[in-house]
């Protein structure tokens, strides 16, 4: 069953934060965009499942329903803040992939993926390639922990910078311009993205203390930006912490579930 639940939280990930492209998202009223959203939340279920059971175009219909839904109750709820709705949006997700585990438990056990489900039984693996022989064995086992791993960072990126965005959004006006106009197109993203990764990568390598000297050094480096304006210095303040914050959590929670799993077999780093 836990395998089953990664592996279609692994396609959700993909399909809401990798896949999803801005025009898809922006465009959610357009049924084309929305058609092409449904069959990628499919296409991925499929994928990392390596199952084709009809209950995965179901979650792909319900998944476009909690979409629309979102549409409706932003046009209903003109108070809610957009971090509100996406936490909503992300966990009534959460919810079906939860209830379709229950539903099917051996899902993953079933599909393509799992070991031993298209081992050819003779010593010359899948179609004379040698691959999946008892000599070659492929580590199917690892999978579901090489998918814990990806969704991990694409959460801790990729969703993080959808929320920490979400949440600053009702401070930006506050905001004066400033030198604003002198920054790098699109560098505020990268740079969260990289501290994020950053941070995920320090904690999975048992360096969580390294969190503390990227914090030091990001203090530093905005120093002589936002010493004399208050608003700035706060709203720094609040994204650099949402972020780290964000990170840590994914982090952390992504080597809890990993202990629930076979391990992945690399040898520690040695000093």
């Amino acid at each position: 069953m836990t395998e089953t639940f990664i592996a279609l939280l692994f396609a959700h990930t993909l399909a809401d934060f990798a896949f999803q492209s801005n025009w898809m998202a922006l465009n959610k009223r357009n049924p084309l965009a929305l058609g092409l959203h449904m069959a990628i939340v499919y296409a991925t279920a499929v994928a990392a499942t390596g199952s084709v059971h009809p209950a995965l175009l179901a979650l792909a219909l319900i998944h476009i329903g909690i979409d629309t839904g979102k549409l409706v109750l932003r046009a209903a709820w003109k108070t809610a803040g957009g971090l509100t709705l996406f936490l909503i949006d992300q966990g009534l997700h959460l919810v079906s992939l939860l209830a379709l585990t229950l539903w099917l438990p051996d899902l993953w056990a079933q599909g393509f993926w799992a070991p031993g489900a298209i081992v050819t039984g003779d010593d010359s693996g899948i179609l004379g390639t040698g691959l999946w022989s008892s000599e070659a064995a492929l580590p199917v086992t690892q999978l579901p922990a090489l998918m814990v791993l990806l969704t991990g960072l694409i959460l801790a990126t990729r969703a993080g910078g959808f929320a920490v965005g979400l949440l600053m959004e009702p401070f930006a006006p506050h905001l004066g311009k400033g030198d604003a106009g002198k920054s790098l197109p699109g560098a505020g993203r990268v740079i969260g993205h990289l501290e994020r990764g950053l941070i995920f990568a320090l904690v999975l390598f048992g360096q969580a203390q390294g969190v503390g000297l990227l914090i030091a050094a990001k203090s530093i480096l905005r120093f002589g930006a936002v010493k004399d304006d208050r608003r700035l210095s706060e709203y720094v303040i609040i994204g650099t912490l949402a972020s780290f914050g964000w990170a840590l959590i994914v982090a952390y929670a992504v080597l809890a579930v990993l202990t629930l799993l076979p391990p992945l077999g690399i040898p520690p780093a040695t000093p």
